[in-house]
């Protein structure tokens, strides 16, 4: 997904589509070819996993994977978990995963309802339907329901130009749209990095994989990506997470 309008180096206080020549998203075909590049579970999503094991506590939950690509998560997913997933370009098909594009449909699995929802790396495509997703999300979330949402960061210090994405824009602007329709009960960096990429030496990924602190200073412009776990706003009083 490329924003033509983006200037190198730069980016916005707020979301970076304002119009809708602006907005170009990728469809099945770009996404089928990508989803081969995901099917080992990554850095990332071993700590979106970990955040799901805290919340479950080995409970029974039904779980809605957004993005979910070649639904590499379900195969860390802790036993009484079960795993549903939704992508623009799903490759092997199967009875709990659904394709479709949600920059067209709406956020969805059937009529269903869920314990959990979990978007990591989604939220950078989405263009100028940000608020309209994280809108339908909530009302797909039982009550005592969890929302795992990761974010880039593009404050990082390498100014890069972000041409795979679409809905660039600082952590503190995604963060207001968020916080309309959920609590943030905890977030943190999930890795740092010099280079922006996600930690691939060992030797940078040990120290990391169970650091979950926001360090001052050095996270606002080393931080890779936020992971944020939300609970719903319509609950009466914020929640304490496990």
């Amino acid at each position: 997904m490329n924003n033509p309008a983006r200037r190198e180096g730069f980016v916005s206080d707020d979301a970076a589509i304002t119009g809708e020549d602006e907005v170009r998203c990728e469809k099945r075909s770009f996404w089928a070819s990508e989803s081969f590049k995901f099917v080992e579970p990554h850095f990332r999503m071993r700590k979106v996993a970990r955040e799901v094991r805290r919340l479950t506590r080995g409970r029974e939950c039904d779980l809605l994977d957004v993005g979910c690509g070649p639904a590499a998560l379900a195969r860390l997913m802790p036993g009484g978990v079960h795993y549903y997933g939704i992508d623009i370009a799903i490759i092997e098909p199967a009875p709990n995963l659904i394709e479709m594009d949600v920059t067209e449909e709406p956020v969805s699995f059937r009529g269903k309802k869920f314990d959990l929802v979990v978007a990591q790396g989604m939220f950078e495509y989405v263009g100028k339907f940000q608020v309209q997703k994280f809108a339908e999300i909530v009302g797909l979330l039982n009550d005592g329901g969890w929302f795992i949402v990761t974010y880039q960061n593009f404050a990082h210090r390498k100014r890069e130009t972000y041409s795979a994405y679409n809905n660039v824009q600082l952590p503190d602007a995604f963060r207001r749209d968020l916080t309309r329709f959920f609590r943030i009960e905890r977030s943190y960096p999930v890795s740092h990095n010099w280079n922006h990429g996600v930690p691939r030496r060992n030797l940078i990924k040990a120290p990391q994989a169970y650091l979950n602190l926001n360090i001052p200073v050095i996270s606002p412009i080393l931080a890779v990506d936020y992971l944020y776990v939300c609970s719903p706003r319509r609950n009466a009083e914020p929640r304490s997470v496990p």
